[in-house]
């Protein structure tokens, strides 16, 4: 690969550090009573903002307190992406294309999976509810959208990624213009 394709790997590798610094997803609530909205900002190690508020209100329609030690991808999830900023640091130095679309391709499943186990725990928390629960309302389900707006009773929820998730992505599409552009050389260097 040319000097300029690996430096991009290289950048695409060292900007993941920043998902440590920033929350993957945001979860906001707007209600009357909550004029200044609640926040519940998901990162790969912790959960922040009004969680005890947001526990304090869900337990009154029969949802689980979420506590985030009991959460086990906020155990590992630092040490995975720990490995892909390493794959990438390796593909840097190795300049190889194919094991770059290893590492491309590894990270967009590794993506899917993480949004895919994302929606199942938002599933379970919004529709295992406890049946003594101190308002229960028929047919009613509290889970919120995985991306979008959705009206749960009085609450207005929006769920977006957040800057930890647009920082995988900039990651991801980095490594991508990276091989296209050494793949532009070796074609300017065949003709």
């Amino acid at each position: 690969m040319k000097k300029s394709s690996k430096i991009l790997l290289l950048v695409s590798s060292l900007i993941l550090i920043g998902i440590f610094f920033f929350p993957l997803w945001t979860i906001d609530l707007q209600a009357p009573q909550y004029p200044e909205g609640l926040t519940m900002g998901s990162w790969i190690n912790k959960i922040s903002g009004d969680l005890k508020i947001i526990n304090d209100l869900n337990h009154y329609v029969g949802m689980k307190e979420i506590v985030p030690d009991a959460i086990p991808e906020l155990k590992y999830m630092p040490f995975i992406v720990g490995f892909l900023i390493v794959f990438g640091l390796v593909n840097f130095f190795l300049g190889n294309k194919k094991l770059v679309w290893v590492w491309i391709i590894l990270f967009v499943l590794l993506g899917a999976i993480g949004l895919y186990d994302f929606y199942m725990w938002e599933y379970d928390y919004g529709h295992n509810l406890n049946p003594n629960a101190a308002i229960k309302i028929p047919g009613m389900a509290y889970q919120p959208p995985l991306i979008g707006s959705k009206q749960m009773l009085n609450f207005h929820v929006d769920s977006y990624p957040s800057i930890g998730f647009v920082i995988i992505a900039v990651s991801i599409l980095l490594a991508i213009l990276a091989i296209y552009l050494s793949r532009n050389v070796e074609h300017k260097q065949e003709g």
